[in-house]
């Protein structure tokens, strides 16, 4: 599964302007002192870093994972490099914590949401990205280690069950989900680099950002979660 998930990470890294408009969704709600949980290689954080997040820290519960995160900030005393394996069982008073596609990887999915949200100090905010939709379920999915995907109220009580309260709960990248249940659930594929995906990427994204900037769509691939500490 691990050797799955790396392989992915790598593919999806030419995906710029999707990781984009995934990080702009969660900076302004960072704060002075995020921390992000389930760093990968570390392509979120960079791109946070470039969209003027001054100060973070990134984590990894992945050995080799681990080390490419040290390895890519080697040089930049902004950002913190830590081990953290999800659930957490620690305490902190980080401004956020920031965990994109995470949680759907948790057999308990409260018990790993509360744990993020005794990460943050009071007020803090979550921030969580997962996969939509029970019935984008795929053989990707299950091979890659997901234990579900999400709707809206799912996820809703999943939060209110972790002592957070939802600022923000909305779907993102409707086409995506159109997309998905015919690559990944029809066609049995998984995600991969190559012309497919970068013409997505290029010609469909900063259209869908900029459609989605102004209008909430019904559905997406993905939902957004903003959930306050209080």
């Amino acid at each position: 599964m691990t050797g799955l998930q790396d392989d992915v990470l790598e593919d999806l890294a030419e995906a710029v302007n999707y990781r984009r408009w995934l990080v702009s969704l969660a900076t302004p709600h960072l704060g002075n002192d995020p921390l992000e949980v389930g760093s990968g290689i570390g392509l979120y954080a960079e791109e946070w870093r470039a969209a003027g997040v001054s100060r973070l820290t990134v984590s990894e519960a992945d050995p080799s994972r681990l080390a490419a995160l040290r390895e890519r900030f080697r040089e930049d005393a902004a950002v913190v490099v830590r081990e953290l394996i999800v659930p957490v069982a620690e305490q902190a008073a980080y401004s956020s914590v920031a965990a994109y596609n995470v949680l759907e990887h948790i057999a308990d999915d409260r018990v790993a949401l509360a744990g993020l949200r005794d990460l943050v100090r009071p007020g803090g905010l979550v921030v969580v990205l997962v996969p939509a939709f029970p019935s984008a379920m795929s053989r990707f999915d299950r091979d890659i280690g997901h234990h579900r995907r999400y709707r809206k109220r799912s996820l809703r009580a999943v939060a209110a069950g972790a002592g957070l309260e939802v600022e923000v709960l909305k779907h993102v990248n409707c086409v995506g989900l159109l997309g998905w249940y015919v690559v990944m659930k029809l066609l049995r594929g998984r995600p991969r680099a190559g012309a497919l995906l970068t013409a997505y990427d290029r010609l469909f994204v900063p259209v869908l950002r900029r459609i989605e900037a102004r209008w909430e769509p019904p559905f997406g691939q993905s939902l957004l979660l903003v959930a306050r500490r209080l």
